[in-house]
């Protein structure tokens, strides 16, 4: 929560005292973030290579070092050069910290039972903007956007790094290699199996960076394409706000029927709620909220699809570089979401970007029904279920 919050986060609140006080440009401001994105991507398979040789404790201790150094860079930063900067170096410390590295590092602990605490993880993290908005803006209110930075610098070393150093057990990788699933073992192998791995791993990084380009451009841009819609900015606000409980309350009933079925269900009910929520949206029903709701639901189950997916496949073998590896495009369609968004609706307007959407929604479907039916012929476990 914390990792999330004083990060991804960090700027719906910060970013209006930040330009207040310094004058710069709203580009500049809010391209730290994607500066940070892109940085993040560039040291995924750093990341996940090293959590699958020496485990995710040191990983994560060095997030939160990255993460409070560069906190007090942005406390620091003297003018936009330096302010870019430090999100370089909040960037990295997001590649080690946010969920991929936690993914992996419960992959390397737990073998192919992290399922369960993965989608716990998910479940928690969902409170992210939660807790860290209304504290950004107490933060703000007492201390400026300058000292909420040394705040949040100030968590990390002294909540999230003891955590991580002390609670997190060291791994033990012979039980991982025990609880590899046969099925698992043979996808990723060799020889004829290759082919068959690379398309499925296809599957799996086109689908999750269409869900990362849709979640991404619809959090930055629901405010605008609702009062296109003619809602006002409060009740928009009041809309947009209802997401974050439908994440959450979708993936507590999937932590309590997870065991039953294979996670390739999951993606596919993700996609199914995702596309139809946004078909709601742009068919101009006076039914909003429902589309909302559906569309919260389905990126909720999304976080978990994408971590337990991979981990169901391939096995915990490996699982931090192959975490490493999908990260990359996704935290790329992230970081470029945004803009994309903001020429689609100035460009063509908010109701045909929505028509986009839908479309890039119901392609993403289609990914998760090819990778299903590649599935079925692996005889993956628990297919029928």
């Amino acid at each position: 929560m914390l990792a999330w919050g004083s990060s991804y986060y960090l700027l719906a609140v910060l970013a209006k005292p930040i330009i207040e006080d310094t004058g710069w440009p709203l580009t500049a401001v809010a391209g730290g973030l994607s500066l940070g994105l892109v940085a993040a991507a560039m040291a995924s398979p750093w990341v996940g290579r090293a959590i699958d040789q020496r485990g995710g404790r040191l990983v994560l201790v060095a997030s939160s070092l990255l993460l409070s150094v560069g906190h007090l860079c942005l406390a620091s930063a003297p003018n936009v050069s330096a302010y870019l900067g430090a999100w370089l170096v909040v960037g990295i410390g997001m590649g080690a910290g946010l969920y991929d590295s936690a993914f992996s590092t419960l992959g390397r602990l737990y073998g192919s039972d992290a399922r369960s605490a993965i989608t716990m993880l998910t479940l928690f993290g969902g409170f992210a903007s939660t807790v860290c908005w209304p504290l950004s803006t107490i933060l703000v209110v007492e201390l400026g956007w300058r000292g909420t930075c040394v705040a949040y610098a100030g968590l990390h070393l002294l909540l999230a790094l003891p955590l991580y150093w002390f609670v997190l057990p060291r791994p033990r990788l012979a039980t991982a290699v025990a609880q590899t699933p046969e099925p698992a073992r043979q996808i990723a192998g060799s020889g004829p199996r290759v082919e068959r791995r690379r398309l499925i791993l296809g599957f799996l990084m086109a689908g999750s960076m269409l869900s990362f380009m849709i979640s991404t451009m619809l959090s930055v841009h629901l405010l605008v394409l609702l009062q296109a819609r003619g809602i006002a900015l409060a009740a928009a606000v009041g809309l947009g706000a209802t997401i974050g409980p439908c994440q959450v309350g979708a993936r507590v009933i999937e932590l309590a029927i997870a065991r039953f079925h294979h996670p390739i269900w999951t993606r596919i009910t993700a996609t199914v709620l995702v596309a139809t929520g946004i078909a709601v949206l742009w068919s101009g029903l006076p039914i909003v909220l429902v589309a909302l709701v559906l569309y919260g639901a389905g990126i909720g189950l999304e976080s978990i699809a994408r971590g337990t997916l991979p981990l169901t496949l391939f096995g915990p073998i490996g699982y931090g570089t192959l975490m490493g590896r999908l990260a990359i495009p996704n935290l790329i369609a992230q970081a470029s979401a945004p803009s994309i968004g903001a020429v689609l609706i100035e460009g063509i307007g908010s109701q045909t970007m929505l028509r986009v959407l839908l479309a890039a929604a119901v392609s993403n479907l289609l990914v998760a029904m090819l990778l299903f039916t590649l599935l079925r012929r692996t005889g993956s476990p628990q297919m029928s279920a």
